[in-house]
């Protein structure tokens, strides 16, 4: 006769494996956090750390004089009210891709990898209210595409395309 003991061991640490594979799936571990935005769209979701830039001299400022950024790194500009954005590259050193958004968290344009240091003014669209730069060509290596929706808790809730 074969001793069960193993089987229930087995069989309690698949259950646990279970539990925090299932843990791991619940978008409670994803809650919404200023630091964090959420990407989705058909080729799933991507995690970016940001930076926020919410009044003017941080928007001035951006992402100028910086040599390098985290791979899962950004800056989210956030402006008080939709409008006609437009975006250069003044004093930044690394390229970049610019994700324009409306108000309710989705992708209306993609300038994909800004040139550093060109002043050539990178015209938005109308209408929006945040910009997410990422760091350049990473839109296209995701398959990030306009229509894609962000998560961040400063869209105003009731009106956001993928709310917290």
């Amino acid at each position: 006769m074969t001793d069960p003991r193993p089987r229930v061991v087995t069989a309690l640490y698949q259950l646990a494996l279970a539990g925090i594979f299932t843990l791991l799936a619940n978008p409670l571990w994803a809650q919404c956090s200023a630091e964090t935005v959420w990407i989705k769209g058909d080729f799933g979701q991507a995690r970016f750390s940001v930076e926020i830039a919410d009044d003017a001299g941080e928007r001035a400022t951006g992402l100028m004089n910086r040599p390098s950024m985290p791979t899962a790194a950004g800056m989210l500009f956030v402006y008080e009210g939709p409008s006609t954005l437009s975006f250069w590259m003044r004093n930044t050193l690394i390229e970049l891709d610019m994700l324009f958004v409306d108000a309710t968290g989705v992708i209306r344009n993609i300038h994909h990898r800004a040139i550093p240091l060109d002043e050539t003014p990178i015209f938005g669209g109308d209408g929006l209210t945040h910009v997410l730069e990422i760091n350049g060509g990473l839109a296209r290596t995701l398959g990030i595409e306009i229509g894609d929706q962000l998560r961040h808790p400063s869209f105003a809730q009731s009106d956001a395309a993928w709310p917290c």
